[in-house]
């Protein structure tokens, strides 16, 4: 990986070229947890080889489960729904938020004792919104510090499927206690506010799962026989919108990024663009692996304000920071509400992008579940301050393509997370 402290603007004669983005973040940790607990081997093609993806091959190597990995594939040999091993080890998820809350579904179906963990940021992030409902099911769930935070112990228990209404739109609680379901006696049903992304009730009926969906209501059965299958991982859209930021915003360019997932709980940012005045073309539609994927080509638009509330906000809450640098040169005022999520991700994304935004000149306003920016101020380079949020560190880069002198890091490495290669794609298309 190379890491790049430090971004030039105003030198580009425009971004121009064929970009091809990492696999699917979300969909490549599916594909090696569900793997996992299905009978035979899974093939992933496209599979995301960044730190958050390989947090979870770590944890299931640790619970027995032999993961082959070459440049281009990442073979899965399944075990079974009751396979697993109890891990010797904590069970480190790294900086993966996906991870943690994911396979808390799985061990509390199992019959042997776990602990979970991960970094500082992990500790940090809400882990209430996944005990409160696995424990509704029986399972014996407990934060160590008695504080709803990582680290979590989990002990053998039989569950019971539940009705649940979450509180909040998130796919990583959606999938916590589906998978919880496949352990439980019974039928599960999750019912969120508004439809997060569902990767994982499309996978798991892929492997066999009896799923069934009415809405935002989702519910799954016991015990079923789960088979492994073959996945193409699609680009992953938040690693696109990076590029199709830049292509928009930065003069006398055009881009094309290939093979992007734009299921429809993921692809917000592109009816924020197209709202937005941005020209931007998708092509050669088609399904892989169940999943709609398409060619997407941005060109040099004269974007403009728009509001950014309601229902479409979860299908584009990893967006909000480069849709706001998009927003910072827009011509008017954009509003970004509902998206208190913002504040419980990898940093407070609302705190973060305003403070780096507001250093580079942007006129931003934060408020407790968004932000409102007015477009038009130029933006000048200064010193970012990344938190190791890798999506915020990507972000500042594409402003400080446009930056008037230069934008520097004071660590840009944690783009590693989804994005080992992102800064020399970038430099590949710049002229």
């Amino acid at each position: 990986m190379t890491v790049i402290n430090q971004i030039e603007g105003n030198k580009s004669g425009g971004m121009n070229g064929t970009v091809i983005v990492p696999g699917d973040k979300s969909i490549s940790h599916r594909a090696v947890l569900f793997g996992s607990i299905a009978e035979g081997k899974t093939e992933i093609d496209g599979f995301l080889n960044g730190a958050d993806c390989r947090s979870t091959i770590s944890c299931m190597r640790h619970l027995g489960i032999n993961i082959e990995e070459s440049e281009a594939r990442v073979i899965v040999n399944g075990k079974g729904l009751f396979g697993l091993d109890k891990s010797e080890t904590v069970l480190d998820t790294g900086n993966s938020g996906t991870t943690f809350r994911l396979i808390s579904g799985i061990l509390s179906g199992q019959e042997f004792e776990s602990h979970l963990d991960g970094d500082s940021s992990i500790r940090k992030r809400p882990m209430g919104r996944i005990i409160k409902p696995l424990t509704m099911m029986g399972a014996k769930i407990k934060s160590e510090n008695n504080n709803d935070l990582a680290p979590l112990s989990i002990c053998p228990s039989s569950l019971h499927g539940i009705d649940y209404k979450t509180p909040v739109a998130s796919a990583q609680v959606k999938s916590a206690i589906l998978l919880a379901g496949l352990y439980a006696d019974g039928e599960t049903y999750v019912t969120e506010p508004v439809k997060s992304r569902d990767h994982t009730e499309r996978m798991l009926g892929a492997f066999g799962a009896n799923i069934s969906i009415n809405g935002n209501r989702v519910g799954i059965s016991d015990h079923p026989s789960l088979k492994g299958m073959k996945i193409t991982v699609p680009g992953d859209i938040s690693s696109a919108a990076y590029f199709l930021a830049a292509g928009l915003i930065v003069p006398n360019s055009c881009i094309t990024v290939l093979n992007v997932g734009i299921n429809p709980t993921r692809s917000g940012i592109i009816d924020v663009i197209k709202e937005m005045g941005g020209n931007i073309v998708l092509e050669n539609k088609r399904i892989e692996s169940g999943e709609p994927v398409a060619d997407i080509t941005v060109r040099t638009s004269a974007l403009h304000g728009i509001d950014i509330s309601g229902d479409i906000i979860p299908a584009l809450i990893d967006e909000i920071p480069v849709i706001s640098v998009m927003a910072s040169v827009a011509d008017g005022t954009t509003t970004i509400r509902d998206a208190s999520e913002l504040r419980v991700k990898e940093s407070d994304r609302v705190k973060t992008v305003t403070e780096n935004l507001r250093a580079m000149g942007a006129d931003i306003e934060p408020h407790e579940d968004g932000m409102t920016i007015i477009g038009g101020r130029p933006l000048h380079g200064a010193y970012i301050h990344t938190y190791k949020d890798h999506r915020l560190a990507m972000s500042m880069a594409v402003a400080g393509l446009i930056a008037d002198g230069v934008t520097s890091f004071d660590d840009s490495s944690c783009v590693y997370v989804s994005y080992p290669g992102f800064f020399e794609s970038l430099k590949k298309i710049r002229k």
